[in-house]
């Protein structure tokens, strides 16, 4: 970080030095400061903030500048060869996919096949394929015109009025209203300035289709980052932008730590996504960070969402933030109908109402497509013996089992336990176990029995676990190649799927019952969401939703399209519990092998933590210790210490005193415990 004279620790605690690895600073002087910075936020260790902003290959100790990588290329010799290798089909799909592009990439290769060494060292030796350096992309824009609305255009002026210096903006456009049209009519601007944007999504599944739209738009001067990508691939992307030779990085959570020589805009897409924090380690939040990014940058950032966060509604009500609204759809779509499916009154089978049912089928007739939302993968969530009442529980967590009809196995989804289901009660050796509730593998079964001649896509973990399943998945719902697609959160994040007319929720009221007070505006971000894939094209949209509660207040502002209704309606039962974004939560969290050690560790760091606040009087509110919500998981028995104050600085102030206290209590060094500010999820 520096260097200096003398140290207030003790020499035995110094460590030598034993090499300089770089000639020059990894992170310059604004970058290193707010790095600072966010280590003093989250009151997390400065090394392991610096360690989580690097590629994995400069904490290995590689070079600073990877150099260029290699490609290969088929020669001349290797055009016009037509080898025999049905006895190599390694050699022959390498050859094949050289025949088809200009170039490959290790990584590229890689996904062909393990031993692709070996294979393309014995295409050398035959003189059919050289090894290159690969050229470096220049930023060529093409063709692709950006025809902007009027609203649109007012939005990115606004932006462009910005560009030299900070200001924060909220993008909020209803879903499919064209927030990416704004977004590359400004990224253009900024590129041609010679400047450098941070693109930030939440979820690796979006990247793909963006990558393909910032290529058609600006050509290949693209660095993406993300967590799946092989090491010397992201340290390769992470030195063009550092370096100044990638306008623009595309990236999740992480990406926000690259550093940019010349950083010119940060943008956030559906900023109000929980994928942007991260939960544990180094427990920041993406879009807060890259907003205090962008302040110390002097840069414009944009939080673009159809449903903002209560965080950013409230920064914009105080003035913080400006606001630039897309209320139309783009091409003339209108909002699809909304529809409540009364589960009191109508019978189900297999979680699907026969309204629902009808509906799907006559978008069958009309060649259009439907889509099935269901928050919860799996074939149902409890496996049951009628003879006893027995539940299969999972051994290190306090929660059922969920069942898995066609790998026939209960699955942990909290630990990733796996065992093979039994067909006879363990208990009473009873054998008729009954699946109950319902899955996205339970409902793709049924309507396969349905409609056995639909083309039906199930999009969620267990079913898009192999690479490129998700992307290929992703595709057949966007060039209408599947009739019904079934899916869980995945399919509710920015994609566009034209030939959506319908689309049903399943279980719409799991955010009705949490503990957590966020559940609620979780709950109506993510069926606003899901309910927008629908009617983005010429044909109108209709979103069924199936629920016991057809008469909540809340869905009857869903009926509307209310989202500023609903976040006026919520925020002022926030303001009255004076919950975030009113006040200022942290969370400490404990966790030990053995029951009560972790509530006993944070009973004595409530203690201390009365004792701080009576000296500094910063107006904290001190909870009491409690277990958390699902006390057993992974084996490990865990609880949590809730604390609550109005000014932001008294906060840190007070967290200064009390962390330092905390790592030097004897019971910290037998239970793992960790700070939260600002958590997202209460357990």
């Amino acid at each position: 970080m520096e260097i200096v004279d003398s140290s207030d620790l003790p020499s035995h605690r110094l460590r030598q030095i034993e090499q300089v690895l770089d000639p020059e600073p990894v992170f310059p002087g604004t970058l290193s400061d707010w790095l600072s910075r966010v280590a003093h936020y989250y009151h997390h260790p400065i090394g392991e903030v610096f360690s989580a902003a690097l590629p994995i290959a400069l904490r290995r100790g590689h070079p600073l500048s990877p150099g260029q990588p290699k490609v290969y290329r088929l020669t001349e010799e290797g055009k016009t060869a037509r080898p025999n290798l049905a006895s190599a089909p390694l050699q022959q799909r390498i050859w094949r996919s050289l025949n088809t592009e200009n170039w490959l990439s290790p990584e590229r290769l890689s996904r062909l096949g393990h031993s692709w060494k070996r294979a393309v060292n014995v295409l050398v030796e035959k003189g059919w394929v050289e090894i290159k350096v690969q050229p470096t992309a220049g930023i060529e824009f093409s063709g692709y015109s950006i025809d902007l609305s009027p609203e649109q255009t007012r939005a990115a002026d606004a932006i462009l009025d910005a560009l030299g210096s900070y200001r924060s903006f909220v993008l909020f456009g209803i879903t499919g209203s064209g927030k990416t049209e704004v977004y590359f009519r400004v990224i253009r601007e900024v590129i041609e300035r010679g400047q450098q944007i941070l693109f930030l999504v939440p979820e690796i599944a979006l990247t793909p289709q963006l990558v393909k739209r910032f290529e058609d738009h600006v050509g290949r001067s693209l660095s993406v980052i993300h967590s799946e990508l092989p090491a010397g691939e992201r340290h390769r992307n992470w030195a063009a932008a550092r370096e100044g030779r990638a306008a623009i990085v595309l990236g999740t959570r992480s990406a926000v730590f690259t550093p940019l020589l010349k950083p010119g805009l940060i943008i956030i897409d559906e900023e109000h996504d929980l994928s942007f924090k991260q939960q544990d380690g180094l427990r920041y939040h993406a879009r807060d960070i890259a907003v205090f990014r962008a302040k110390l940058e002097d840069v414009p950032v944009v939080l673009g969402s159809a449903t903002p966060s209560f965080e950013s509604m409230s920064n914009v009500q105080k003035e913080r933030y400006d606001i630039l609204r897309l209320n139309s759809r783009a091409l003339g779509a209108r909002l699809p109908d909304i529809e409540f499916i009364d589960m009191r009154r109508v019978p189900v089978h297999h979680g699907l109402s026969r309204p629902l049912v009808k509906a799907i089928e006559y978008r069958l007739e009309a060649r259009e497509q439907s889509l099935v939302f269901m928050n919860r993968r799996g074939y149902a969530p409890v496996l049951y013996c009628a003879a006893c009442g027995w539940q299969a529980q999972c051994l290190h967590c306090d929660t059922r089992m969920v069942f898995h009809k066609r790998e026939n196995s209960l699955r942990c989804h909290h630990c990733g336990y796996i065992q093979i289901a039994s067909m006879s009660c363990p208990a009473c050796a009873g054998t008729e176990m009954l699946p109950l509730g319902e899955g996205t593998q339970r409902l793709e079964t049924h309507l396969r029995e349905l409609f056995p001649d639909a083309r039906i896509v199930r999009i969620d973990r267990d079913s898009t676990r192999r690479k490129g399943e998700l992307a290929h998945k992703l595709t057949q719902g966007a060039t209408g190649a599947a009739d019904i697609l079934i899916g869980t959160q995945l399919l509710s994040k920015g994609h566009h799927f034209p030939k959506v007319t319908l689309v049903g929720i399943i279980d719409a009221d799991q955010g009705l019952y949490s503990v957590d007070f966020r559940a609620t505006e979780y709950l109506f971000q993510q069926i606003i969401q899901v309910a927008g894939r629908a009617g983005r094209a010429d044909s109108p949209g209709q979103v069924l939703i199936q629920t016991v509660h057809p008469e909540h207040p809340h869905f009857e502002l869903l009926r509307e399209h209310d989202y500023e209704g609903f976040t006026a309606l919520a925020m002022n039962e926030r303001s009255l519990a004076q919950a975030p974004p009113f006040s200022h939560f942290i969370l400490i969290r404990a966790e030990a092998t053995k029951p009560g050690m972790g509530l006993c560790f944070l009973g004595q760091a409530r203690n201390i933590a009365a004792a701080v606040e009576n000296e500094l009087r910063t107006g904290i509110e001190i909870m009491e210790p409690v277990p958390s919500p699902m006390e057993k998981r992974a084996g490990r028995y865990r609880a949590q210490l809730l604390l609550s104050g109005r000014n932001r600085t008294a906060v840190h102030r007070f967290l200064d005193s009390l962390v330092a206290q905390l790592d030097a209590h004897r019971l910290a060094r037998n239970v793992r415990w960790s700070i939260d500010v600002d958590p997202m999820e209460m357990y």
